[in-house]
């Protein structure tokens, strides 16, 4: 019963807590409080030095104040994460099998040795790794000090085991939150500066909202934007934090033609180009300043003297500035989320001088999906309710169809994302010119999609999703779609109620390899 509460009690974890210092305190309680150890340390995965620190020690004093803080490479890891000493999941180092001479530890308990094999020997030590879904780990659990006193049992192994899966959930989770929550930030930001497109003709003013933004929400500590000079096409500073305008570094005479050599398309992500240092160097003009990162890490995640570029593009194409970003406060390589985010702030001071197009712009992305430019989700789940409501008072019913991509997964893995992509953009103009006036259409996951179809019979739902199916045969011939209909109220009479039937119907067409499928 204690090693079920720890697993539940780690499990709740997975689900209520986003904040990564609380999780990994409650990870080493609970296994020490639930399965019986008198030391819990965690080692968690530092991307920006590619280690492992101890981050939390619960239970024996001299433990915290011995291992808190320390951090080692995986190679030092590797000795002791060795398959000799692989035991159900978990590694179990037998004190006589191993020199804890070796670089490796720093810790040993107060523990009498006994002649007992079965019996606990203060330099026994138990790992445990934290996976990451992807594979890759998170961190490494280091128990010791068993309230048995006897070695672990094949059972309790497999507690543990499955104890830190869970606890590897919960970091995830947490680690996830974190991303999320500064990407909220960034497009809170990002709303933030569109908000002042609408107040103040001074691009200037809107150039430097935009730096500062990028340094608030994206951790950037040194941004700058520079313009293109007409008269002479060098790039000239117009904002920046972190430098100062005048400085050596945004004094340099650089050109648009200098940097073009760094506008590789292999090295574009989300419209942004991220260099190593090496490839910077070797294509930036010689002579010329170059500024050196301070924030740098270590390891194949970390940020070291990499070159961050964004081109700023007008509305014909031509490239009219840049923005330059370093220094990243996490010492990381930037995602993609953050980088996509970068792009959005670097539109933003591209199109600073058509305020209007560009509010009304935003204002589009509210509602609409980016990729397809079909209306999204959360409008999607407005609409049900809005048509349900006039469904019930005009009582005239209407029509749901839920509609997915087969085979989309093997034309991502075939040909690659951006085969996806263009593929659910042509679906999506595809849906677009096949509904009728009243009729809307909406992503509403990944290659998920949902139609609308006000005063639609069964006859007028089969004719929408027939022309839809026509035009598919001629644009999207590596992918086909399913889809499940169901209508208001004679279905179901809640909106969520018309989802799930229709998504039944849509499940049961997929199984039945059949067009259509209306709900039963």
């Amino acid at each position: 019963m204690t090693h079920l509460r720890g697993l539940l009690e780690v499990t709740s974890l997975v689900r209520g807590e986003d904040d990564l210092d609380a999780v990994l305190e409650a990870i080493a309680r609970t296994i020490a409080e639930c399965l019986g150890f008198g030391t819990v340390a965690v080692n968690l995965y530092r991307p920006a030095w590619d280690d492992f620190q101890v981050t939390n020690v619960y239970g024996n004093p001299g433990a915290r104040e011995a291992l808190l803080g320390d951090a080692r490479d995986l190679a030092s890891w590797r000795p002791l994460l060795d398959d000799r000493f692989l035991r159900r999941g978990a590694y179990l180092i037998p004190h006589e099998h191993f020199d804890w001479a070796a670089d490796v530890a720093t810790f040993v308990p107060d523990i009498e040795p006994t002649d007992d094999p079965d019996a606990w020997h203060p330099e026994d030590a138990l790992m445990v790794p934290m996976r990451h879904s992807a594979g890759h780990l998170l961190g490494i659990l280091s128990v010791d000090e068993p309230r048995s006193g006897r070695k672990p049992s094949d059972e309790d192994l497999d507690v543990l085991v499955a104890v830190a899966e869970h606890a590897a959930l919960a970091v995830e989770g947490a680690q996830a939150a974190a991303e999320a929550a500064r990407h909220r930030a960034a497009l809170e930001q990002l709303l933030r500066v569109s908000s002042r497109l609408s107040e103040t003709l001074d691009a200037d003013e809107i150039f430097q909202s935009v730096c500062e933004s990028v340094r608030d929400a994206l951790g950037f500590q040194h941004v700058a934007i520079e313009l293109v000079e007409s008269a002479t096409g060098r790039l000239s500073a117009q904002a920046a934090v972190g430098w100062t305008l005048g400085d050596e570094t945004l004094s340099a005479p650089v050109t648009l033609a200098d940097i073009a050599p760094l506008l590789d398309p292999a090295f574009e992500v989300e419209g942004c180009f991220l260099l190593p240092s090496d490839e910077g160097q070797r294509r930036f003009t010689a002579g010329l300043f170059v500024y050196h990162s301070r924030l740098n890490g270590r390891g194949p995640w970390a940020w070291n003297r990499h070159w961050l570029v964004v081109p700023l593009v007008d509305r014909t194409g031509k490239t009219i500035g840049v923005i330059w970003a370093d220094e990243p406060e996490d010492r990381l390589l930037p995602p993609r989320e953050r980088l996509q985010a970068l792009r959005l702030f670097a539109n933003q001071a591209a199109t600073a001088v058509t305020l209007v197009e560009h509010v009304q712009e935003l204002r589009f992305l509210a509602d609409h999906d980016p990729l397809t430019r079909l209306l999204n989700r959360r409008v999607f789940m407005e609409r049900l309710d809005s048509e349900a409501a006039r469904a019930d008072r005009s009582g005239r019913p209407f029509g749901l169809v839920l509609c997915d991509l087969d085979r989309f997964k093997l034309l991502n893995d075939s040909q690659g994302h951006l085969a996806g992509d263009e593929a659910l953009r042509t679906l999506g103009r595809i849906l677009g010119d096949a509904l009728r006036r009243s009729d809307e259409a909406f992503r509403i996951g990944g290659d998920e999609f949902a139609l609308v179809l006000p005063d639609a019979d069964p006859d007028a739902i089969e004719s929408v999703v027939e022309r839809i199916t026509v035009a598919m045969e001629g644009a999207l011939q590596t992918v086909r779609a399913s889809f499940g209909a169901a209508a208001y109220p004679s279905d179901a009479g809640h909106p969520e109620a018309l989802v799930h039937a229709a998504d039944a119907a849509l499940y049961e067409a997929k199984r039945a390899g059949e067009r259509l499928r209306f709900a039963a």
